[in-house]
This record gives structure tokens, C-alpha cells and sequence, in this order.
């Protein structure tokens, strides 16, 4: 579905393309079989730019919109649904969260990093008990002189055990709505206190990193506070829109993965004296597939525009990131009944794209939150 981007962008879509065909694809099954985060696809991740792709040139980074960062999220996820997880998670959260709040001193020092590949990018919001409710959180941050003291536990974390800093959401007051006293810090990860205290067994995206992160009064100095005190909320309402975006466009991706390996089985699988592919059931199967996946892609696309115009996305993130990541859910599961028995085994990558997928009706937010959302945006026109 190439022909509403632009020229600039085709071109960023086949480079990514190629560099997913031959670098990730051959050993994303590998990486998931082994549970392992692929440490040595960092480096070449950061030579494409992948690992910066918004971020300024003025901090080495790529200097690219948030179409660009959809289609390269897109791409990866085409192949393999973890690695896409990486570059959605380091781009849009904790990068993402520095580049639109941090100083220019937390800029220099933290995003150049960032663009080379020499720090991967955590971000910390959910915990143990609070998940949708996120503004439940109970990490606390106190103030102790020029600097504060943060304790408290994450869960799902994102590169919290791989990663070179982690932006925390803390508590700072307790006395105002939950909404109004949570505050951005950024810690790195080598700061005493720092933990990554259990790694986590999931059921896809197996080969991110994703860890329960535990906080044991480390101290930081109020130079790595981000943002004001108790907006962090506020601002982290703003980074999830981008990330939905991320998300959807991982989505898609996963799901255009899947809709090629079903349409290739179907054309070389034969039953009853012809290829399946001649069978309308199978036929049917493939076209619902397309038609949802292009609806996907111009919802993802929409939203992403609108961000790189400056205006408000908030709704079009959520509708896209809701039917983009139940829309491929469905595709992955319909390509892998396509493929019969074989599909339920590992000898095709399709049962991967299925396991994978799922955590995009999960992730930032999940589809009951993002009906939330849209209805709330709705009624209140």
C-alpha cells in the first residue's frame, strides 16, 4: 500500500524492508526460541538509524516524522514482532519522552547516546497494581535536599534490564488528585538502587526484553527530574499517543507478515486435486484480510500525519491503535488456520506472528481503554 506516501518515504520503507529481510528475518525465530534479546543487532539498528529515528541530527539521530517512525516500525514488525517492539518502545517512550520534555543538558547527554546505540531507552509506568489505571501508581519520589530519593517497583518494563537509562513515573504528592502529583525522572541504570529483579516468560515477543524493575531509595539529582513536578502525568498522556501510533503500526506489520505467508501456503498447498488457493472459503479468508489490513493502514497513517502536522491526535491514535491490533489478531489467526496443522507447529513462522500480535491489543493501553478514549473525545464534541 504504497501509493498514497511519499517518494521520501517508499524509500525508507525499502530500505527498512531490506535490512528486515536480510539481517532480522533469518534469525527472529532463533531469537524467539531462545527467549535471548539480540544484542548484536544494536549496533547495525543504530548505523540505519533506526534507533533514532526522530531524534534530531543536531543529536545524531535521524532527524525523521512520525510517518517515517510508523513505516520502520511497520517493517520490522513484518518479520519479527520483538525487534519491532525494541525500536517502537526506544523511539517512542523513553527517547520520545526526553526529546519532547527534557532540557537541552538532558537532550545532549541522553539522546545522542540513545541515536548511536550505545544506551537503549526504558520507560516506567505500569507497576505490580496499576495497569490501565496508571495514574494509580505507588512509586514515590521524595525530596531529599537537590536531589530525590525514588522507591517503589515496576512491572512490564520494556529494556529495564538491556537498557542504558529509564525514565520512572513517580508519585511526588499525595495530598492532590491522583492525576496532578506524579513526576518524570530519568535514572540510568547503573544508579545504586537500580534493579532489574525478574525477567519475564510471555507468551509472544519473547526475544524483548520486558522485566519487573525494583526503585530502592535511588537517589538522582533534581538535574534528572523531567519536566515540571507533578505534570509527568500530564506529559505522559501526550507520549502515549505516539506510542499508539507505534503500536498499531506494529500491528500492521505483523499482520502484512502473516497475510504473505498465507497467501504463498495457499498457492503451493493442494488438497482434493487443486491448491487451496482456488477454494473461495480460503479466497474469502485472504480478501477479509487485505481489505482490513489497507482500512488499518490509512487509520495508522492518518494518525501519524496529523501528529507531524502539529494537531491533535489523540483520538486517531486510539482508533487506530483498536482496529489495527484487532484487525491483524484476526488476520495472524485466520493465516494460521490457512496454513492447517503446520501453522500450529514451528516450522512456520506464522504461529510467531500469532503469539506476537497479541500484545498490541494490550499494550499502551488496551482495547477496552482505547474504546474509553474514543467514546470520551466523541461525547464531548
Amino acid at each position: 500500500m504504497d501509493f498514497e506516501l511519499p517518494e521520501t518515504h517508499r524509500l525508507l520503507r525499502d530500505t527498512v524492508r531490506d535490512f528486515a529481510e536480510r539481517e532480522v528475518k533469518p534469525l527472529a525465530g532463533e531469537w524467539d526460541r531462545e527467549q535471548r534479546f539480540p544484542h548484536e543487532i544494536v549496533p547495525k539498528l543504530a548505523e540505519l538509524g533506526l534507533l533514532g529515528i526522530k531524534i534530531p541530527e543536531l543529536y545524531q539521530g535521524s532527524g525523521l516524522d512520525m510517518l517515517a517512525y510508523a513505516i520502520c516500525v511497520e517493517e520490522i514488525a513484518r518479520v519479527d514482532g520483538s525487534l519491532a517492539l525494541t525500536v517502537a518502545s526506544h523511539n517512542g517512550l523513553g527517547t520520545g519522552h526526553i526529546l519532547a520534555f527534557g532540557t537541552e543538558e538532558q537532550k545532549q547527554k541522553y539522546l545522542s547516546k540513545a541515536a548511536r546505540g550505545e544506551w537503549l531507552a526504558a520507560w516506567a509506568l505500569t507497576e505490580p497494581g496499576s495497569g490501565s489505571d496508571s495514574a494509580a501508581l505507588k512509586t514515590s519520589a521524595r525530596r531529599d535536599g537537590d536531589h530525590w530519593l525514588i522507591r517503589g517497583s515496576k512491572m512490564f518494563i520494556t529494556q529495564g534490564s538491556v537498557g542504558g537509562f529509564c525514565v520512572v513515573l513517580a508519585r511526588t504528592r499525595f495530598d492532590v488528585p491522583a492525576q496532578r502529583g506524579i513526576t518524570a525522572f530519568i535514572v540510568e541504570t547503573t544508579t545504586p538502587g537500580y534493579s532489574a529483579s525478574k525477567k519475564l516468560e510471555k507468551y509472544g515477543c519473547r526475544a524483548s526484553d520486558t522485566v519487573e524493575i525494583t526503585l530502592d531509595d535511588v537517589r538522582v539529582s533534581d538535574a534528572q527530574r523531567l519536566g515540571e513536578v507533578d505534570a509527568g502525568f500530564r506529559d505522559t498522556m501526550r507520549i502515549l499517543d505516539g506510542g499508539r501510533v507505534s503500536i498499531a503500526a506494529m500491528a500492521l506489520g505483523l499482520g502484512r507478515g502473516a497475510l504473505e505467508m498465507a497467501v504463498r501456503y495457499a498457492k503451493d498447498r493442494s488438497a482434493f486435486g487443486k491448491t487451496i488457493s482456488e477454494f473461495q472459503s480460503i479466497q474469502f479468508m485472504l480478501a477479509d484480510a487485505k481489505t482490513g489490513l489497507d482500512a488499518a493502514a490509512l487509520l495508522t497513517y492518518r494518525a501519524a500525519c496529523l501528529a507531524d502536522r502539529g494537531q491533535r491526535f489523540t483520538e486517531e491514535a486510539s482508533m487506530a491503535k483498536l482496529f489495527a491490533s484487532e484487525v491483524a489478531t484476526k488476520v495472524c489467526n485466520d493465516a494460521l488456520q490457512i496454513h492447517g496443522g503446520y501453522g500450529y507447529t514451528r516450522e512456520f513462522d506464522v504461529e510467531r506472528h500469532l503469539r506476537d500480535v497479541k500484545l498490541c491489543e494490550i499494550g499502551e493501553g488496551t482495547s477496552q481503554v482505547q474504546r474509553m478514549v474514543i467514546a470520551k473525545n466523541l461525547l464531548r464534541e
